[in-house]
């Protein structure tokens, strides 16, 4: 027999969070539906979504009158205050890109009492309005659950909170389309290969490019201060840390007469003297990420080193506070961290395998998870953070191409 509400969630909890929800999505995102499958849909589903923006969920929350479970970032999870109610509201912690047999059982257990899962497979938001690779295990975990899969796009969110800006939110019209990606039965003797390809197309996006159909206007839509912090290499000259943004809206190099200005759509139109324009903040960013690959494969580029101060979570706070210092160097066996935390030596290495991306703040900080432990990391220099996540991210698509190649030769 099924046991019935195994997420243990609150009515009358998880309506007030629906009501917020509903309000943001509808005052702040101002969500369209283009189509909504589970509207009606009862039974035990998994919804699969792609991770746009941090608030991605709150156009979610409505789509259907029954409760919603949905996994989050145990980093996350552990930093948020009242957490004697968040199991209520049927919030689910794990550790990103790892998933530990506790974390299996208890979504598994989501799905057997006929509840509705939702996962964001990527993990984190979009730094340049693309998709962020998944990790590995996705799709084989995907086909364990033995449920339907439905798929919700998000298109627009990323513009409403890029994850780069200066500044709060800027409302803007999105859209959200709900539908059938598996039946339970077909996804459970689908090639686990055919899974992913499906599963891929599906959380692909690019919001620069659905942008240009759209035609949505953001609230300080053009404001690009931040960007710099992604946008680090010049793809003019090709200096790195060179880029700069000045009257909100212009973005340029120091060492070049590279200088491009964003419009009210968020598009880049070419004023300095570069030879091509790049109108796609999404392009650029891919520019940058198939040089690191490159210097990766040619072994220009084999290790990064930075010194760092840790923060971790504290015990008794819940919140990251100052726990030592160390040097953190990335290279493509994984992680090395030397120093000293909470007055202790740690000389620890973390393998990179099953790392596609990081949590991260751009030009702040990134955080390496090893087991339990949280170490959020302040490089000396805040703009060398989205090098170490290239430089992850790549290895990760390097060693997944040798995968496939792997497969297809077999």
């Amino acid at each position: 027999m099924k046991n019935a509400n195994k997420s243990n969630q609150s009515k009358f909890l998880y309506g007030i969070f629906k009501l917020l929800c509903i309000s943001v999505s509808g005052i702040v995102f101002r969500r369209k539906f283009i189509r909504n499958e589970i509207k009606d849909k009862k039974g035990p589903l998994v919804i699969i979504s792609n991770h746009a923006a941090a608030l991605d969920f709150v156009n979610l929350v409505g789509a259907t009158k029954r409760p919603m479970n949905f996994v989050i970032s145990n980093s996350f999870y552990r930093t948020l205050p009242f957490k004697a109610i968040l199991p209520k509201l049927g919030l689910i912690p794990k550790q990103q890109f790892q998933t530990s047999p506790h974390d299996l059982k208890r979504m598994k257990e989501i799905i057997d009492s006929g509840e509705i899962l939702v996962i964001y497979p990527a993990g984190l938001m979009s730094d340049d309005g693309t998709q962020t690779p998944l990790p590995a295990g996705t799709y084989k975990f995907l086909q364990w659950l033995k449920a339907d899969i439905y798929m919700a796009k998000n298109f627009g969110t990323y513009f409403v909170m890029p994850k780069w800006r200066v500044g709060g939110m800027r409302s803007g019209k999105t859209f959200l389309d709900i539908y059938k990606l598996y039946d339970k039965d077909e996804i459970a003797s689908a090639d686990i290969f055919d899974i992913q390809t499906k599963v891929d197309n599906a959380l692909s996006f690019d919001a620069y490019a659905e942008q240009e159909e759209l035609l949505v206007k953001h609230k300080k839509g053009n404001d690009i201060r931040g960007i710099e912090n992604v946008l680090y290499k010049c793809p003019n000259c090709k200096t790195e840390f060179s880029v700069r943004v000045k009257n909100k809206n212009t973005i340029y190099c120091t060492a070049c007469d590279f200088q491009h200005v964003a419009d009210e759509y968020q598009f880049l139109h070419n004023v300095g003297g570069a030879d091509n324009e790049l109108r796609h903040i999404s392009d650029w960013n891919v520019s940058i990420r198939e040089d690191v690959k490159r210097e990766i494969e040619s072994g220009k580029l084999t290790k990064i080193s930075s010194a760092v101060k840790i923060h971790m979570i504290s015990p008794k706070s819940g919140k990251f506070e100052s726990a030592g210092e160390a040097t953190v160097s990335l290279d493509e066996n994984g992680f090395k961290l030397v120093g000293n935390i909470n007055d202790e030596p740690i000389d620890i290495t973390v393998s990179a395998d099953t790392f596609p991306a990081l949590p991260y703040k751009p030009g702040v900080y990134f955080e390496i998870q090893h087991g339990e432990k949280i170490y959020r990391c302040f490089p000396e220099d805040g703009r060398l953070t989205i090098k170490f996540i290239n430089m992850i991210e790549e290895l990760y698509r390097i060693k997944a191409e040798l995968r496939e190649a792997s497969h297809c030769n077999t």
